[in-house]
């Protein structure tokens, strides 16, 4: 099999992905660092799915820039899914094989003995195996559905993930107002744009045309981005980010 991206072995056997070898690959014109900083904000947690490498670190990949990433073979199954590209499809299926081709490794290789300990070592690796498998598989399902989300029923669609990004934070009034507050803010930001003011123009725009107070009162910042094709997506992306980010697939399993 041609090695697309280089993967590496720790001493605990577990395979690693150079973060900088795998944006190459990925062909990312964002600078890495930046890349990696973003990327990382999709639930990754240092020292669990990557580790931080720099000049005085150990560097399991030989000779590497200053800065770089040794991430989970799983962390880079995910970032390259989450590039929506065909260098991303092609890296992850690369990943899979490569996890496959080891998981093969190590049971081909298996040398236990006495007979019966051979055999029980060898059902649970595989219903670990199975379980982390399925684990896995149902992530990038909820990720993958998280990502097909269209802009036919937006509100309904866009209200349900925050909903399930609610529940994750507590399911309260205030977990719900604060990821809220946080998605407003990250629209004022890329759509360049206060809500704020264009929620107070709409409203004192309905006033003048005749809308009562009861109506007044149910308008919100969502019916401003309603009115904004670009804010409409805008809206959707970062939603979707937030839904991946806080991890809405978490109560499945």
């Amino acid at each position: 099999m041609k090695e697309l991206i280089p993967t590496h072995r720790d001493n605990n056997g577990n395979i690693l992905v150079s973060g900088r070898d795998l944006h190459k690959f990925l062909e990312v014109r964002e600078k890495y660092t930046q890349w990696f900083e973003r990327m990382s904000e999709y639930g990754f947690a240092e020292n669990v799915d990557f580790t931080s490498l720099s000049e005085k670190s150990e560097k399991p990949f030989g000779g590497r820039p200053t800065v770089d990433h040794a991430m989970t073979i799983d962390m880079a199954k995910e970032i390259s899914m989450l590039q929506r590209n065909e260098k991303g499809k092609q890296a992850r299926k690369y990943f899979i094989s490569i996890e496959n081709k080891y998981k093969q490794s190590q049971l081909d290789t298996t040398n236990l003995s006495p007979e019966l300990q051979m055999f029980n070592g060898l059902f649970k690796a595989l219903a670990k195996n199975e379980l982390a498998t399925k684990q896995l598989d149902s992530k990038v399902d909820s990720i993958s559905e998280i990502v097909a989300v269209s802009t036919k029923d937006w509100k309904n669609e866009t209200n349900h993930l925050i909903n399930k990004i609610a529940r994750q934070q507590g399911n309260t009034g205030d977990a719900h107002r604060t990821i809220r507050t946080d998605i407003y803010a990250d629209v004022d930001r890329r759509g360049g744009v206060s809500l704020n003011i264009r929620l107070t123009n709409l409203k004192r725009r309905m006033a003048l045309e005749g809308a009562s107070k009861t109506k007044l009162s149910k308008v919100n910042r969502v019916d401003v981005i309603s009115q904004d094709k670009k804010l409409i997506e805008i809206y959707m992306a970062i939603v979707k980010e937030f839904a991946i980010k806080y991890g809405v697939w978490k109560d499945q399993y």
